[in-house]
């Protein structure tokens, strides 16, 4: 029961298809703190998602026909590094290196044709755990992340969105003038010149925009990069156990990360070539419960709940906010996760697992470069031990939750497929 109880989280880790919400591809095994023995893990997964979505008759019309998407979610793979030490019998340390987080999204068909976002990133964590006694402990640290992202948005699209903008901008210059008139046939000047200066102001960018929005000779194809942008985070958690049962109760949270990066952004049409544009985009705070409890001789029950604030995610750049009126991309809510598994022991070096993971649809709608609402996946593996190494090994397949888009593309019928595998190697 001891081998098992201490390699569940790990055996869980080893599928992949299921990311946790928003863009998250792989979270730190803090379960590894809890093991025994000083130990080295190398970890790799691979996913191959398939998503497409379906154009409403107006899309399939401005995209020469094509009524379909294509798919659109390129194929990714994450490496992971992870060390832990005894330094005595009441603190450990953990070290982890990984790629969390991630994006890569490329339209190929139909009117989205050209639209395409990359998001990297790289993580370092280093953290303690103090056993307060034989069953209360408590962990934490820090974690080191540096991202960087790319983002290409075509003409047609970009146009709309100017377009659609200038109209607002319109709308809102003629409502400022007739504000000022009130204001003058009130007596009251000053309010009234002010109120004029804004709706002058606000119709001559109206009719800029409105007039490049038109002009087809020209690209308002959208680009733009930002370089690896680095900050801090903390980490901290309390465990309970008993050993007797095998019962391990974790709460973990993460703290939010903000990167402030210096974003470069094009747009031909309207002049637009900025080298140094600061855009905030924060990593959001997770807490987690972890669980596993023995239920029977050689076999455990383990799982997860999980709450990310997803929803303090959005790209915003500069440039694209002021011509356009709104953001680039974001999404709609936090995401809950859950994972329930049981594992089995078969003999003293082979076991098993099976788990579920599930992430309610939420109805909301969705980014067009993360079309998904809600998740439900499943994955088995197992592991064979041989003297100080373990190699884990899993599969696992989703059904990704229909969504669909702000222009009414629907998105149905996707999935995904994971493999990883892990190797201990204890000394």
């Amino acid at each position: 029961m001891t081998r098992l109880m201490t390699s569940a989280f790990a055996l869980a880790v080893a599928a992949g298809a299921a990311q946790a919400g928003g863009i998250e591809r792989m979270s730190n095994d803090y379960g590894l703190l809890f093991e025994s023995g000083n130990k080295v893990r190398l970890s790799f997964s691979a996913v191959s998602p398939d998503v497409s979505g379906e154009y409403t008759p107006e899309l399939t019309a401005a995209g020469g026909g094509q009524d379909k998407t294509g798919d659109m979610a390129e194929s990714y793979q994450n490496f992971g590094f992870a060390y832990k030490n005894d330094i005595n019998e009441k603190l450990a340390f953990g070290l982890y290196v990984n790629t969390p987080y991630g994006a890569d999204s490329d339209y190929s068909k139909g009117v989205y044709t050209g639209l395409a976002a990359e998001w990297d990133s790289q993580q370092i964590a280093a953290l303690a755990r103090y056993r307060i006694n034989d069953r209360v402990s408590v962990y934490g640290g820090a974690r080191y992340l540096r991202s960087k992202a790319e983002i290409t948005i075509p003409d047609l699209l970009v146009r709309s969105r100017v377009g659609g903008n200038a109209q607002a901008i319109g709308a809102r210059a003629q409502e400022l003038g007739a504000q000022a008139a009130a204001a003058q046939a009130a007596g009251n000047l000053a309010e009234a010149q002010a109120l004029g200066a804004q709706a002058q102001q606000l119709g001559a960018k109206a009719q800029r925009l409105g007039g490049a929005a038109q002009d087809f000779g020209t690209s308002m194809e959208f680009n733009a990069s930002a370089d690896y942008e680095g900050d801090w985070g903390a980490v901290l958690g309390v465990a309970y156990e008993i050993p007797d049962i095998a019962l391990r109760v974790a709460l973990t949270y993460e703290s939010e990360i903000t990167h402030t990066f210096d974003a470069s952004e094009t747009i031909p049409g309207l002049g637009i070539d900025t080298e140094d544009g600061e855009n905030d985009v924060t990593i959001p705070q997770t807490v987690a419960l972890d669980f596993q409890t023995g239920v029977a001789p050689g076999t455990l029950v383990f799982g997860q709940i999980k709450w990310s604030e997803w929803e303090k995610w959005s790209v915003a750049t500069p440039q694209y906010e002021d011509v356009t009126g709104g953001e680039i991309t974001s999404f709609p809510s936090d995401v809950w996760t859950y994972k329930l598994g049981v594992g089995r022991q078969f003999t003293d070096a082979v076991s098993g697992f099976a788990q579920i993971t599930y992430e309610p649809d939420l109805d909301d709608i969705q980014s067009r470069l993360a079309p998904r609402d809600g998740i439900v996946s499943l994955g088995i593996g197992g592991q064979y031990k041989m003297d100080n190494m373990t190699l884990r090994g899993g599969i696992e397949y989703a059904w990704v939750g229909d969504a669909e888009d702000a222009s009414g593309v629907k998105f149905e019928d996707n999935n995904a497929i994971g493999i990883g595998l892990t190797l201990t190697t204890e000394f």
